[in-house]
């Protein structure tokens, strides 16, 4: 009876799994979106994620200081201080969680501004960190420096260096 109790028991864990049947796989692959149609108003074309838009050199000449590549388009300092992300998403994903990005925004930083870049896009600061989302037809971006001195020592330099970097976006 003993022998009985295990296999039975496996049995029982195991058919729901099997009953419910395998995923199709032969179908679009939902993580790419193939065979998806979205409506976004028409506004903002349903197009893949764009790649990471920079290199550490470029990154470097922009915040004024060297940078090393930690892939996944993450850039540091090399002494886990200074942290510079980009994260990029389809236009329709950029689109459908802006506003709450933005809304977010506003709890977190001192400043929250819109900017002309794309189709609509905003940039926050405060003392030790600045963010800026960007939605455009080549893609979105949301662009995160963080614990940098040099910019957290004057009043600006989060700003205007986040300005530096959205410049520099392939929109």
């Amino acid at each position: 009876m003993r022998r009985l109790i295990a296999p039975v028991w496996c049995s029982l864990l195991l058919l729901p799994l099997v009953a419910c049947g395998a995923e199709d796989t032969s179908g679009p692959d939902p993580a790419t979106g193939a065979g998806v149609e979205a409506d976004a108003g028409g506004d903002v074309p349903d197009t893949p994620a764009p790649p990471c838009p920079f290199t550490a050199t470029q990154v470097s000449g922009i915040v004024g200081q060297p940078m090393v590549d930690q892939g996944r388009c993450l850039f540091g300092d090399g002494k886990g201080v200074a942290l510079l992300t980009v994260t990029t998403a389809s236009p329709l994903a950029g689109e459908t969680t802006y506003d709450y990005q933005r809304k977010q925004a506003t709890q977190v930083y001192r400043e929250v501004k819109d900017v002309d870049k794309g189709e609509k896009a905003y940039l926050a600061v405060k003392d030790i960190e600045a963010e800026a989302v960007v939605v455009s037809r080549a893609g979105s971006y949301t662009v995160i420096l963080s614990s940098f001195e040099r910019l957290g020592a004057s009043a600006d330099g989060y700003e205007r260096t986040l300005r530096g970097l959205l410049d520099a976006l392939p929109l």
